[in-house]
């Protein structure tokens, strides 16, 4: 059996916004390792504990280069850690047919989500809203349709209360097991769950899908060739992505392309997101 755990930051529990990162680093980098080493010590509390090969946790915030490999092995063995960028596949960056569950960690509510923790799609500097066949999404659902198209389904998300609100209020996957790590009172205000709750929450799901019938979950699964489009935060960003090949400008801010699969689609949101948010 082995495990696909995607991270990133905006999500955790004591973030309220991106500063914190830059003011106090050490105890930020502290605070990412503990919400990850949660899930590993639920992993390990499981029965299928020893069924469990390989855990695989991408570094998904930024430049993916918050997690350390060292800390990470003492938690166990059987980690492997992606990080960097660019990188091929991004949030999603090795995953195949061959894992059995994915859980995201750390996410958090898409753009424009109202009391959403530093709300935002990939690149809080370049998209404004994010479209796939027309339909709003978020990181969330467009990374569950990337693994969704390996036949891999997400078992569990760990995230704020925006994040929360999309999924169960709004419909987008309301079948998904989560856990809420903070109450978003706005884009940079959280009411922060006492850390014992988040801690017990999180160990206590991840054995519950870990021993649950995980092959019966529900797949995010997108139609594909399907419509990429990307509203900008200015015109300019969108004047540079219209020169790619295969792109059509639909006004001032607003961009599309039309990909072959969820492989190409999320390679293409990453490149033209890094495009446009370069000076």
């Amino acid at each position: 059996m082995k495990l696909y755990l995607s991270v990133d930051m905006e999500g955790m529990a004591g973030i309220a916004h991106p500063q914190f990162e830059k003011e106090d680093k050490v105890i930020f980098r502290e605070m990412y390792h503990q919400q990850v080493k949660w899930v590993i010590e639920g992993i390990q509390k499981s029965t299928v504990n020893d069924k469990i090969t390989e855990i695989t946790i991408s570094d998904s915030h930024a430049l993916g280069l918050h997690l350390s490999y060292n800390l990470l092995a003492d938690m166990d063995e059987r980690i492997s850690l992606v990080s960097g960028y660019p990188r091929k596949d991004y949030m999603m960056s090795r995953l195949d047919e061959s894992y059995d569950l994915v859980f995201f960690v750390g996410y958090h509510a898409g753009i424009g989500e109202q009391n959403g923790c530093i709300d935002h799609g990939y690149s809080a500097r370049a998209a404004y809203n994010l479209y796939i066949n027309g339909e709003y999404m978020n990181e969330t659902t467009v990374n569950a349709a990337y693994a969704a198209e390996l036949g891999v389904p997400v078992g569990l998300i760990i995230g704020d209360s925006g994040l929360e609100t999309q999924l169960f209020e709004k419909g987008m996957m309301p079948w998904v097991s989560f856990v809420k790590t903070k109450d978003s009172l706005g884009r940079y205000a959280v009411k922060n769950r006492p850390r014992k709750q988040v801690r017990e929450d999180t160990i206590a799901k991840v054995v519950e899908v870990l021993e649950s019938d995980y092959n019966k979950i529900q797949l995010y699964q997108m139609k594909t060739p399907a419509e990429l489009k990307i509203q900008f935060y200015n015109t300019a960003q969108a004047d540079k992505v219209e020169l790619l090949p295969g792109t059509t400008r639909h006004d001032g801010r607003t961009v599309s392309i039309t990909c072959q699969d969820m492989k190409t689609l999320i390679n293409g949101i990453v490149g033209i997101v890094t495009l446009a948010g370069t000076e």
